[in-house]
């Protein structure tokens, strides 16, 4: 994965990239992620990237000129980019979108709004792909840039160590992921699952796609449409709904 995260805040980005999971996949070259300081390409003895905005209103506005100078220079340096803006207006970022940005070619950057927002002329000299994260409203973008490096990260080949580990969890496959369990077996009266002691794979390997889709069911149905069911799955899911209708 290569991408650079324009903020006005690296140290928040690097505290992040630099640390647990990312940062040793950084380390072994398995990750070129990198913090851009968007005030390093503001004018002025300040370095002032922000304004306040015409016609009035609470807040600062990111100003057009840095962040156009930015990304010039970054497509000096590493050619053909893709361009995503964080944004509210953005099509929400799922695993499908995860996925599309662990195999894409191109070094991805990711500009970070804040304050009150980025200049519209952003949107319309640049034309970024928008990204939303989710229908709420955080401080900035860069909390938003690092859930998409830290999704996109753990599909990158290496990086978690155990290949199998992204293909098994939570929305690999459209399906919520089965529970897990570790030591002791039996906790303030509540035991491990005797099945996931028996040392039989195949059953295991069974009981958690049931386990899979009794989850999916109950909590997130609306996944089960999109969802690539085998013949059993689709009997274990009409036993759910059975189950629920009695």
């Amino acid at each position: 994965m290569r991408c650079d995260i324009l903020t006005l805040f690296p140290d928040m980005v690097e505290a992040v990239v630099g640390a647990s999971i990312l940062g040793k996949a950084r380390a072994r070259g398995l990750l070129d992620v990198r913090a851009v300081n968007l005030r390093e390409y503001a004018e002025g003895r300040h370095k002032v990237a922000d304004d306040a905005p015409y016609g009035g209103g609470a807040g600062m506005v990111l100003k057009p000129d840095p962040i156009f100078r930015a990304v010039d220079d970054l497509r000096a340096r590493h050619g053909d980019l893709r361009l995503v803006m964080m944004s509210p207006q953005g099509r929400i970022f799922t695993q499908a979108v995860a996925e599309e940005l662990s195999v894409e070619p191109r070094r991805v950057l990711l500009l970070c709004g804040h304050y009150e927002g980025i200049d519209e002329r952003v949107r319309q000299g640049l034309a970024p792909e928008e990204l939303s994260v989710g229908e709420y409203i955080l401080t900035g973008g860069e909390l938003a840039a690092l859930i998409v490096v830290d999704a996109v990260a753990r599909l990158v080949p290496g990086v978690l160590g155990d290949e199998q580990s992204p293909k098994e969890e939570s929305f690999a496959g459209s399906l919520l992921e089965y529970p897990q369990y570790t030591r002791p077996p039996v906790f303030r009266g509540l035991e491990v699952p005797d099945i996931l002691r028996s040392g039989n794979h195949q059953a295991i390997r069974d009981w958690r796609r049931t386990q899979s889709l009794r989850t999916t069911y109950a909590k997130r149905p609306d996944l089960l449409e999109q969802a690539e069911l085998t013949p059993e799955d689709r009997r274990v899911v009409n036993t759910l709904r059975e189950e629920r209708l009695s």
